[in-house]
């Protein structure tokens, strides 16, 4: 039986899906929205056509190999891994086949492909004044701890270097702490949230106890409503799915794709993907949000890496380069530079490491007015981590 197809004009086709907050405007441009056990689908050769780039499809269980893409777009068939721009990309649903086409769920066109082909098109997109950076855990929370060290002082460093680096292209920065002392997850978004054009970047380090040879980058915005997240393993009716999406979706993925490219493309360290969750700091931040994965402490090289503070100052440099470049898209009016164009830049200045700033502080007094003396105060000490929850999605601690 022949699928049924629907024919829809771009606008139509962006209007009428999931809500989506931007228009797709492209002239004489229609999709054919195919209808699969209920849900939309569009074939990957219509998505290849409306954008104009080449498209490819490997088969069921093969790996993208991110250095040796050659395709703007690849798809893994049965699978949400995917390839756009060079960069590993996760799908909210798998890839499927049907009558010998690879079909791609319409959620992920909208939410997926498009802010991450052009992240420039999102409107307003780049509207910033203020970066807000969250130095992961703190205080009785360690977070991960590596034989050279804890993800907290890590994470604050990193933040440290950043914000004179930021300072210096023009943004205010805030941090949600400025010394080792634990700000409950829901202060640390009200921060965000109280700031004026603000944009929110927490810096963590990664860790597993499945598997010590795990390296590598990920970078995590919010989960669209009725879409589950990466970590997810079985795409099945759930009800945590229909749990509130974000207004600012497409403007957290753009800022995903405007770092990631930066930091892919200046420290190539492994690919592990642009990918969706839950978690508490991305859920209750109303502003465009990230969540950076810089490295496994459970890995012995990179973890030994993690602890070289000329390396953190690169890494957080490449964080500063991707904040301006997402800065810049409505600007330039063009994609952001992707992984290729920053390792292709062989005369490009190296980012060079920054001195950090005089006594740490507990708090500054710009945040101490933003959320309250009181919110940092009623906070008791704990004596121990708390273990992680059952469920990703509500975890205090970033896995």
């Amino acid at each position: 039986m022949p699928l049924p197809v629907k024919r829809w004009s771009v606008l139509a086709f962006v209007f009428t899906s999931l809500a989506v907050p931007f228009s797709v405007a492209i002239d004489a441009a229609d999709w054919q929205v195919i209808k699969v056990n209920g849900h939309d689908y569009l074939t990957v050769d219509n998505i290849s056509k409306f954008y104009g780039l080449p498209a490819e499809v490997v088969p069921s269980g093969a790996k993208i190999q991110s250095e040796t893409a050659n395709h703007p777009l690849e798809f893994v068939s049965g699978s949400r891994e995917a390839m756009i721009n060079g960069a590993r990309s996760w799908l909210c649903f798998p890839a499927i086949e049907q009558d010998g086409k690879t079909l791609v769920s319409r959620t992920d066109v909208a939410k997926t492909i498009e802010p991450l082909v052009r992240p420039h098109r999102v409107p307003n997109v780049g509207k910033v004044q203020t970066v807000v950076l969250d130095p992961g855990h703190g205080g009785h929370d360690k977070g991960q701890v590596s034989r050279y060290g804890a993800e907290k002082d890590f994470a604050l460093d990193v933040a440290r270097k950043l914000r004179p680096i930021l300072q210096a292209k023009g943004f205010k920065v805030m941090m949600t702490r400025e010394g080792d002392y634990f700000v409950p997850l829901e202060v640390r978004a009200k921060i965000a949230n109280s700031a004026r054009n603000s944009i929110f970047v927490s810096i963590h380090f990664n860790a597993t106890n499945d598997d010590p040879n795990a390296t590598g980058f990920e970078i995590f915005s919010f989960t669209p409503r009725g879409a589950p997240s990466t970590s997810d393993g079985a795409v099945t009716a759930n009800s945590a799915y229909m749990q509130p999406g974000s207004s600012v979706d497409a403007q957290s993925m753009a800022l995903s794709a405007c770092i990631y490219h930066s930091l892919l493309g200046q420290l190539r360290e492994y690919d592990r993907g642009i990918k969706r969750a839950r978690f508490a700091v991305l859920r209750l931040t109303k502003v465009p949000a990230v969540l950076i994965e810089g490295g496994f402490l459970t890995e012995r090289g990179e973890s030994k890496l993690i602890s070289n503070k000329d390396w953190r100052a690169k890494f957080a440099g490449a964080i500063g380069v991707g904040i301006e470049s997402y800065q810049a898209l409505p600007v330039n009016k063009q994609p952001p530079m992707l992984v290729a164009d920053y390792r292709r830049q062989a005369k490009s200045a190296p980012v060079e490491a920054v001195s950090q700033e005089g006594n740490v502080k507990e708090a500054d007094a710009s945040l101490l007015e933003l959320v309250g003396r009181s919110a940092f105060l009623s906070q008791q000490p704990q004596t121990a981590t708390p273990a992680p929850t059952a469920s990703l999605e509500s975890a205090p601690i970033v896995p």
